[in-house]
This record gives C-alpha cells, structure tokens and sequence, in this order.
C-alpha cells in the first residue's frame, strides 16, 4: 500500500512539474529574451538616427525691436 501511495505522489509531482512548472519557466525565458531583443534594437535605431542627423545649428537671434508697447485703456 505503502508503494503505490508513493508512485502515486511521484507520478502526480511529475505531472505537475512537466505540465505547468517547466512550460512557465520556459515562457518566462523566452519572454525575457525577446523583450531583451526588443530593447537592444530601439537602443540601435536610437544609435543609428542620432549618428546620421547633423547637430542641430543655433540660429541667429533677431534682436530687432519692433516698436514700444503702449499700454492703453478701454474709454466707454
């Protein structure tokens, strides 16, 4: 009796290690790579636009005035 609870226990810990821990863990690390990838290729494109765009050049600043301001009142 003592046998069979213990193939019974075996077999139910086998079960659940293949049908639920393996295939949770093997997600997990498929998952975490992809996300990896993901990353290492924005971080490239990141790179590549920046490499490729000149520095961007200050313009002249326009230091012309135009006029004074008149401060007016509304006479009704």
């Amino acid at each position: 009796m003592r046998y069979i609870f213990y193939i019974l226990i075996g077999y139910l810990l086998y079960r659940f290690l293949t049908n639920f821990v393996f295939p949770v863990y093997k997600t997990g690390k498929q998952i975490k790579k992809q996300f990896d990838e993901m990353q290492q290729q924005m971080q490239d494109n990141m790179r590549q636009s920046n490499a490729g765009a000149p520095p961007p050049q200050q313009k002249p600043s326009k230091d012309k005035t135009v006029g004074e301001y008149i401060d007016f009142e509304e006479i009704t």
